[in-house]
């Protein structure tokens, strides 16, 4: 597994008469982990669907590895991009295992059984997101953070160039949270994650690219781009911003109403 390049260019998505996305580029270099940020409704999601062939572009271009995403055989594709979404359901009549072997069918030809590698390949990506123990457990009786973890293996499993995720933290707790984004900043893989802490973001990615109203408003490693100002201007709060003592990542310390106002003599 290496990383892939992958170059969003001029994309504009629209939904019906509702334009989700406007006029977006973005690159990442293999190996990079890129994350999208920005408010509710910024068309972040909207973004990564295009990304994962799931949204078609009214305009502009998605580019594998300088292949037309859109244009490329579902095979290939399948073997090449991976995605960890947030609406993924639990109604799977399956073991855990079995969903994480899924992640080995683009790689078999039809009724191919798993092979010895496969079969490492499940268990280590079950062990990597520690969730072995709950191999043999039905995937439709976990719980929230259980299932996101699984997914997440599922995709691990695949081996793809090019990883796409849309809130992978979502119901995790902490511990889980630092490992899965460990995880996957240890990737050789390119990762294109979307994620709302700011925080995780400033610490695991190589670049940022903001998000608002569907346009890109600003693009950056992250100590260049989570500036008090574009927090003001994007989120609407006030912020202060240090460099954290021992990562020396940006540290975002975000400021209730009554600390932001000045002190009454």
């Amino acid at each position: 597994m290496t990383g892939t390049e992958l170059a969003v260019e001029g994309v504009t998505l629209t939904a019906g008469a509702h334009r989700l996305v406007r006029d977006v580029s973005l690159t990442a270099r293999p190996g990079e982990m890129i994350g999208l940020v920005g408010p509710n409704g910024s068309g972040k999601s909207s973004l990564l669907r295009a990304v994962y062939r799931v949204l078609r572009p009214e305009a502009g271009q998605v580019r594998v590895d300088g292949a037309d995403a859109w244009s490329m055989p579902v095979r290939h594709l399948a073997r090449t991009v991976a995605a960890v979404v947030q609406e993924a359901g639990a109604d799977f009549d399956l073991t855990v295992r079995e969903v994480v072997a899924m992640g080995r069918t683009p790689h078999k030809r039809l009724l191919d059984g798993d092979t010895a590698e496969d079969r490492l390949l499940i268990e280590s990506a079950l062990t990597s997101v520690d969730a072995a123990e709950l191999a043999d457990r039905p995937f439709d009786r976990l719980s929230g953070g259980e299932r996101q973890r699984v997914l997440i293996a599922r995709a691990l499993a695949q081996r793809p160039a090019l990883l796409v995720l849309d809130e992978p933290t979502n119901h995790l707790d902490i511990r889980h949270q630092l490992d899965v984004l460990g995880i996957l900043r240890r990737m050789p893989a390119t990762v294109l994650v979307a994620l709302h802490d700011l925080n995780l973001a400033a610490h695991y990615c190589d670049r940022l690219y903001v998000l608002c109203d569907g346009e890109v408003v600003a693009a950056g490693p992250p100590a260049e781009v989570l500036t008090p100002a574009l927090l003001n201007d994007v989120y609407g709060v006030t912020a202060e911003v240090t460099v954290h003592a021992r990562t020396g990542a940006p540290q975002v310390t975000f400021l209730p109403d009554e600390a932001a106002r000045p002190a009454l003599a």
